[in-house]
């Protein structure tokens, strides 16, 4: 951050070139600028330059209000905070003023008494961009004083009358003026706070106790909410609604690939001295996979969603659970593999809602979608049919793999060399050469010829036996 500029007055800020300017016009000058130097607009957000950053893009070049349309855990939040980012790092507004008064226009009762009071002297300080943003989340219970404002009983007692704006005490919108308000679940809202709403957006106005007070408010509007309440419950009232000049639907990743780069940026490293934690890559697509099945499947109500935050959990639930065996068995490597998926059960729980409810469930939908999971990935992954072939025909002859998510990786070693076709298979998956990442090749390639119907598995706690068919 840099620091203030340094005029103390609004004389110093003019002759210092500080021109006013509506925040859409400032924003709309900065995305302008950024678009001509090809910067970063929204950094940290991935899967949207093709859809919703156009979208967006658009809006602001038109200074509109955005309405943002999608399931949870799309990132609208975070698309939404990102916007600070187009506004100036610094722009004077007037000491003292509670709604960020511009010291050339100031649109409160308060700023119109500090500037008649000292003029071109009045005292002034830089405000920073991230005190220009007010989120709010939409529940039944707001009111018209948490939002717009009420009158301050301390202030009539202190001899002002009733109409007077000095008594107002201004809520989160007034007192965001010159920045960015943000009203996350928007359809929440009674309706009667959404006509208070749209009257300071549209009128500029708003009745507070049966008093008229005018609030032209420079604020640029941006709400989220959930397809689902918007267009089936319809609980948005239609002038506010068309006060959203631009709605934008916003989405999951579309691919995997894109899946994992969030993962890998949100998930929170577990860092352990003497223990170094390796995904496979395997590992990694069957936690995408999962997820993407999820929201696909006809049990999983999708009206809800499935957040890229379940994809996240389970990841850090996953490396967990496999720095927990290397710490219990003394190894240098921590790698996950397929008995550790047991664990997830526990991130998955309440992140996804069962569309049938009683029907199945949430526990079997959960080994459901793994098993697909684990499954799709294995046939992507392992294409040598002769070793597959050769592994199948050796359990025929009696062998038998019991495995846990306690096994010692080096216990993994023996059957490489004695069961043909296993090394071989392995090198296909490996991605490194210690003991617990061949443990971890091993178990995909025994699961996923069970889910081929090619080897026999009995479970128990935590643990599972592969034998012939």
């Amino acid at each position: 951050m840099r620091k203030p500029p340094s005029p103390k007055t609004v004389a110093e800020a003019r002759e210092a070139g500080f021109r006013p300017r509506s925040v859409r016009a400032e924003i709309r000058d900065n995305l302008l600028r950024k678009l001509a130097a090809r910067e970063p607009l929204f950094p940290g957000i991935h899967g949207y330059e093709d859809t919703v950053f156009p979208a967006v893009e658009n809006a602001l070049l038109a200074e509109q209000d955005l309405l943002f349309l999608g399931e949870r855990g799309q990132g609208k939040s975070r698309l939404i905070r990102s916007l600070l980012g187009l506004l100036d790092e610094w722009i004077p507004e007037l000491a003292g003023s509670e709604v960020h008064d511009d010291p050339a226009a100031p649109i409160s009762a308060q700023g119109r008494l500090l500037l008649a009071e000292h003029g071109e002297r009045a005292p002034i300080r830089w405000l920073h961009r991230d005190e220009r943003y007010g989120e709010k989340l939409a529940t039944p219970d707001v009111s018209t004083a948490d939002l717009i404002g009420d009158v301050d009983p301390m202030r009539v007692v202190e001899g002002r009358s009733l109409g007077d704006e000095l008594t107002m005490h201004y809520g989160i919108l007034p007192r965001t003026n010159r920045g960015i308000f943000c009203i996350n679940e928007l359809p929440d809202l009674t309706e009667k706070i959404q006509v208070a709403l749209f009257n300071v957006m549209e009128e500029r106005d708003v009745q507070i106790k049966g008093y008229r007070v005018r609030l032209p408010l420079d604020v640029l509007v941006v709400a989220s909410a959930n397809p689902e309440d918007y267009t089936s419950r319809g609980r948005i009232v239609t002038p506010l609604k068309d006060r959203f000049a631009a709605q934008i639907r916003t989405h999951y990743p579309r691919t995997r690939a894109i899946e994992l780069q969030i993962v890998e940026q949100e998930a929170v490293p577990l860092s352990v001295p003497g223990v170094e934690v390796v995904v496979p890559s395997f590992m990694k697509k069957i936690l995408a996979e999962i997820t993407f099945q999820a929201r696909q499947s006809p049990d999983v109500s999708q009206s809800s969603g499935v957040s890229v935050r379940m994809t996240v959990a389970s990841y850090e639930t996953l490396v967990a659970n496999a720095v927990r065996r290397a710490l219990r068995n003394g190894d240098r490597h921590a790698v996950p593999r397929i008995s550790d998926l047991w664990a997830l059960h526990h991130s998955m729980l309440g992140k996804i809602e069962l569309e049938y409810a009683g029907k199945r469930s949430e526990d079997e939908l959960v080994k459901n979608l793994i098993a697909r999971a684990v499954k799709v990935v294995f046939d992507g992954a392992v294409s040598d049919a002769a070793s597959l072939d050769a592994i199948a025909a050796a359990f025929g002859q009696g062998w038998m793999v019991e495995v846990s998510d306690m096994t010692p990786a080096a216990e993994f070693l023996a059957g490489l060399d004695k069961i043909p076709g296993l090394r071989k298979a392995v090198a296909q998956l490996a991605e490194g050469e210690t003991p617990a990442m061949y443990a971890s090749a091993v178990e995909l390639i025994l699961e996923g010829l069970h889910l081929s119907n090619r080897l026999n598995k009995t479970t128990s706690e935590h643990a599972a036996t592969y034998a012939h068919k």
